[in-house]
């Protein structure tokens, strides 16, 4: 999608190239793997074009690992009810014992086992972040370093913030070690010994020892405030996390809130912890409504989008019901200034409501896939719809601000002749 909003000639250049010569030309790696800023951009695009690569490998770790947890706590309630949560938590405390007297026939067993593997996914979560990071900067010599960074980060405490600073110094590394001018036979071994091990090394020692400790400090700070804010009104709580969790879609804001319920979710589950259950259901509701609100928006007001921005609207309905709110990103990307502050209003009310009802939820992941670990389930989907229903009508408002006749007229007109081009 980036690609397509970015470098639309480009993509059909290329789609008359490969007609000319009788065949279809597959996109590469570096394009399908990398987010690109446009060309030109300036250095903020390009920071926030390696960040989001690193934040798109992520995704799939973070839904892999949240479902296998959410899914072993359900299995675990209908084996041993109450008390379930409890013993997959214990399970996952001793884990060799456990593998050693799995049994296949034991539900209690099959529970414990998909808590585990979850559970090590989620262990993945800095290096996964810190490595792709690299890779946006250097490509393959910044994997190593950034994985290895990440990992460093969080054996610190510096946690996600500590994973991006290792991305970008791993990659900043590697991509400078690369450049060096080196004799002709040392050529062959700089991308596989040289590189890694220089800019690993380094990369490490910063972290454990420079600068893991103070991003430690801050993670540490952003959490203080926020579980400051949790023994207070647990509402204006809500409200705050919708705001982050809409405000870059994925971004740093965006992963400080959820972090903030996902990381203690195992030990409030074990300790029945009310108040962190419903900080976690209020991040996922807020979470799930810039994209449904975008989708819905391109439904009601289809003359106020572009045709890739209704394509993209498909999309956005099972992504936000999904918990990607990285699909509300192409919209936000193409508009900011009345997307984003639209979507933080209704991301806003939905987790001051879910607050306000008292939802909790035990798993950090999983979206409407999860609903039997929410408790009261329609008050919780009030509260979506609530917020969605609001940030759409935002959205269509401020689009139709100062929007003409003849300019909807013109876009419209264009808009279609692109779409034709692209589709003929």
């Amino acid at each position: 999608m980036k690609r397509g909003i970015n470098e639309a000639a480009t993509i059909i250049g290329e789609a008359e190239t490969a007609a000319e010569r009788g065949g279809v030309a597959a996109p590469t790696a570096h394009q399908t793997a990398k987010v690109e800023a446009p060309a030109g951009a300036g250095a903020g695009a390009q920071v926030r074009g390696w960040l989001m690569t690193g934040v798109s490998y992520l995704i799939p770790f973070v839904a892999a690992g949240g479902i296998m947890i959410a899914l072993a706590f359900m299995l675990a309630g209908v084996a041993d009810g109450k008390d379930g949560a409890v013993n997959v938590v214990q399970a996952n405390s001793n884990v060799s014992g456990f593998i050693n007297a799995f049994s296949a026939t034991s539900l209690h067993d099959w529970a414990g086992l998909l808590f585990i593997i979850g559970a090590a996914t989620f262990g993945l979560l800095n290096g996964v972040l810190g490595a792709y990071i690299a890779y946006a900067i250097a490509d393959r010599p910044g994997l190593v370093p950034g994985f290895v960074g990440g990992l460093a980060a969080g054996t610190v405490g510096a946690g996600f913030l500590g994973a991006i600073a290792a991305g970008f110094i791993g990659g900043f590394l590697a991509r400078g070690i690369s450049r060096w001018k080196v004799p002709a036979g040392l050529r062959g071994v700089m991308p596989v010994v040289v590189i890694p091990l220089v800019a690993t090394f380094i990369t490490g020692v910063l972290m454990l020892v420079v600068i893991g400790k103070p991003i430690a400090n801050v993670a540490e700070g952003l959490n203080n405030w926020l579980n400051d804010l949790s023994g207070g009104s647990l509402v204006l709580l809500g409200v705050i996390l919708g705001l982050m969790m809409a405000f870059d879609m994925g971004g740093p804001v965006n992963k400080v809130a959820y972090f903030f319920g996902a990381t203690g979710l195992t030990e409030a589950i074990s300790a029945n912890d009310a108040t962190q259950l419903k900080v976690m259901a209020a991040i996922m509701a807020a979470g799930m409504v810039p994209p449904l609100a975008l989708a819905l928006a391109t439904v009601v007001r289809k003359n106020l989008f572009s045709q890739a921005e209704r394509e993209n609207g498909k999309a956005a309905w099972l992504l936000g019901a999904s918990f990607i709110t990285e699909g509300a990103i192409p919209f936000a990307a193409a508009d900011p200034l009345r997307v984003i502050p639209s979507i933080m209003a209704g991301s806003a009310l939905t987790g001051g409501l879910v607050m306000a009802f008292g939802n909790q939820l035990r798993a950090p992941h999983g979206g409407i896939w999860v609903i039997p670990l929410i408790s009261d389930p329609f008050l919780y989907i009030v509260a979506i719809a609530a917020g969605t229903v609001v940030a759409a009508t935002l959205v269509i408002v401020a689009k139709g601000i100062g929007r003409s006749t003849d300019d909807t007229a013109i876009e419209a007109s264009v808009d279609a002749d692109l779409f034709s081009q692209a589709t003929a």
